[in-house]
């Protein structure tokens, strides 16, 4: 099982940016699908996650109303639409895929497979 990243980069406050992360060697639609994020020195955050049918997404009020996650389930990707972006966004953005129930999805453990992270650097 693969999971890339893709689309991070060093940006404004306030510009967008869409992450993108490629899933290969698994059943993609048996899986929902997490963005995390950890900064130095920080632990792993949940950022975002997503049914398999993309019918329902879940954030934390910390990216509520300026990320969105989506899938596109032809191409085995799922994207982190980010807008609105902030210093604190700052940090190692990771995807995952999980065979959990939705109470599980903001938990890292709870995921069974991890990519290798992608930086996003929004300087001020």
């Amino acid at each position: 099982v693969q999971l890339v990243e893709s689309g991070g980069g060093l940006v404004q406050a306030g510009d967008s940016l869409r992450l993108s992360c490629v899933a290969s060697g698994l059943t993609f639609t048996d899986y929902a699908m997490g963005w995390f994020r950890q900064a130095p020195g920080k632990e792993r955050e949940f950022v975002a996650a997503v049914s398999w049918s993309g019918g329902t997404t879940y954030y934390p009020d910390s990216v509520k109303g300026r990320f969105t996650i989506s899938r596109d389930n032809a191409r085995n990707t799922v994207y982190l639409q980010m807008n609105s972006l902030k210093p604190e966004d700052t940090a190692v953005y990771y995807c995952a895929a999980t065979t959990g129930l939705t109470p599980g999805w903001g938990r890292p453990y709870e995921y069974e497979y991890w990519g290798q992270g992608t930086q996003v650097t929004v300087s001020s």
